[in-house]
């Protein structure tokens, strides 16, 4: 049952983003140029095939640009895919109840390869909520392939903007990850002497994992740019762990408050001045953290056809929620359609848009949803005067939209649904003027059709897999922490370090993050086996305790090197 804390954390407004305005921008040049074309042409009737395509825009920002241009593309390709998917069925038939179930495939099929590919944000619902909308648009045959094609265009437009910004910064999203890492090393080192750290010692580890995967993705040139300057920043960020940790030693207590804040503040200066695109310093490491250094070398990414095959293979934790989304979405159509709603695939938007990784997140996300619509009904109402006043209006209003949108998704989802809901009601409107009363109308139930088809999909189909997952997950995190006992003893027994104890605390980093993401996964989910909250608990105390000791160890000695 919900508790208040949990409404509280539901509603809760976090800080702004720090990238907020790097999709917001893509998203607003991209539509803008489309839309107004469009407008120019006089068939602005046609912008959501359009707009289908330029909402890639949104999509790769944290990404290095040669990984963002591959992913972009396979987002884009995938998009244009179910546009045609979509067209084609809008095509085939009129039958609104086959519609619904094309429609609810899609969203399952789209959720399932974004979550296995962890394409990251926005997600799957952009291309969820373009291609269920496309698939409620009477087609004709002979329309199919200039309505792809202009989705087509807008996906090409969407690639460009988004690989845009390269001419200008290179490589600013690897300053942005490393900056990120410097930050939440920050973080640690000013916490209060007394609290336990444990959940900010995962973040760092985290931040620190995210920022050298970008820039194991980068490109090869960004050695001659840059150097090792941001692996040696990442070594300086991931020395924050070496403070004790674990039993008796769990929190700030130890460390010296005055070194603890210089170092933050060193932190600090660094994370500003790789935002800023400033030199960066070449700073000093021991001799064992340049012999590390030296002998890392990224390993080769997996081809997505096998990251795909291991995230969505059998006992996948994935599966459930695509059968969630599939069943749900079906049904919250087929509801919509019985109430005589006119729009069913805003129920079926909706319920795609509930569906998270467990029980407790989904039922937030249905309250976020229902109150952001609401508060976006009343805005949307309060514009229409504006927005009737003209077609370049009404364009203008929707980027208002997108930006705001953009602006708050990462404080709060209620807040940014707020935004959504005139963005995609305006959006409706592009193709001719729609009686206000009878679109709020329309609207207001679809959001409530289709938040409580989704939660009653959450109770109806289990997924007690992710109990089994953090039960291999704390398999893999003992066994791990052995082989880090065991680097540590061997360490401690000579004075030679050789590439044993890194390969030790790489595994151990890696299995404490998979640890707290199926920890955090299995804890929400409401019907599931008792999970062993206590013997989680120890092992991550004792596995940050060992990253403390290798940490410690590689961190002695003279920085001259």
């Amino acid at each position: 049952m919900a508790t208040s804390a949990q409404f509280r954390q539901a509603l809760r407004v976090g800080p702004p983003g720090d990238i907020w305005h790097k999709p917001a921008l893509s998203a607003v040049v991209t539509l803008g140029l489309l839309n107004l074309t469009l407008l120019a042409l006089g068939r602005l009737d046609l912008a959501l095939y359009t707009s289908a395509g330029g909402l890639g825009a949104l999509y790769g920002h944290g990404l290095p640009y040669r990984a963002r241009a591959r992913t972009l593309a396979g987002v884009l390709l995938g998009t244009v895919l179910s546009t045609a998917a979509a067209l084609t069925a809008a095509a085939l038939t009129r039958d609104a109840v086959v519609l619904v179930a094309v429609a609810a495939v899609l969203a399952a099929l789209h959720k399932l390869a974004c979550d296995a590919a962890r394409i990251g944000p926005p997600g799957s619902l952009i291309i969820t909520f373009t291609t269920a909308s496309c698939a409620f648009v009477p087609q004709h045959s002979a329309d199919l392939p200039p309505h792809l094609a202009l989705t087509a265009i807008g996906a090409a437009l969407a690639w460009l903007v988004g690989m845009a910004p390269a001419l200008l910064r290179p490589y600013g999203p690897e300053r942005i990850a490393t900056a990120r890492a410097l930050e939440a090393a920050a973080r640690l080192a000013r916490t209060a002497p007394g609290t336990p750290d444990t959940a900010a010692r995962t973040a760092l580890v985290g931040a620190v994992a995210a920022a050298r995967q970008s820039l194991a993705l980068s490109s090869p040139a960004r050695w001659r740019a840059l150097g090792d300057a941001p692996e040696r920043l990442l070594v300086h960020a991931e020395s924050a762990l070496a403070a004790p940790a674990g039993p008796g030693a769990g929190s700030a207590a130890e460390r010296p408050a005055e070194a603890a804040a210089a170092a933050a503040d060193q932190y600090e200066a660094w994370a500003r001045d790789l935002r800023r695109g400033r030199p960066l310093p070449l700073l000093d490491l021991t001799e064992a953290e340049a012999a590390e250094l030296r002998a890392h070398r990224p390993g080769p990414r997996s081809p997505l056809r096998r990251t795909l095959r291991r995230a969505l293979g059998p006992g996948s934790a994935l599966l459930p929620i695509g059968l969630r989304v599939a069943v749900g979405c079906t049904a919250a159509g087929w509801l919509s359609l019985a109430f005589g709603v006119g729009r069913p695939y805003w129920a079926v938007v909706t319920a795609a848009s509930v569906f998270q990784a467990n029980s407790t997140l989904s039922w937030q996300r249905a309250l976020q949803r229902v109150l952001g619509n609401l508060i976006g009904l009343v805005l949307f109402t309060a514009a229409l005067p504006l927005a009737h006043s003209g077609q370049s209006a009404m364009i203008g209003l929707g980027l208002l939209c997108q930006c705001g949108a953009e602006a708050t998704i990462v404080r709060s989802y209620w807040l940014a649904t707020v935004f959504v809901t005139p963005m995609a009601l305006l959006m409706t409107e592009f193709a001719g003027l729609q009686p206000a009363r009878v679109l709020v109308a329309d609207r207001w139930l679809d959001t409530c059709v289709g938040a409580l088809t989704g939660l009653a999909a959450c109770l109806l189909v289990t997924n007690r897999r992710t109990a089994t997952r953090l039960s291999r997950a704390l398999a893999g995190a003992e066994t791990a922490t052995r082989e880090a006992r065991a680097a540590v003893e061997a360490v401690a027994a000579v004075t030679a370090v050789g590439p044993g104890p890194s390969v030790a605390r790489t595994g151990l980093a890696t299995a404490l993050l998979e640890l707290r993401e199926a920890a955090d996964t299995a804890a929400g989910e409401w019907r599931r086996p008792a999970l062993p909250h206590q013997r989680t608990a120890d092992t991550e105390r004792y596995a940050h305790h060992l990253l403390a000791a290798l940490l410690e160890r590689r961190g002695a000695g003279v920085r001259a090197v």
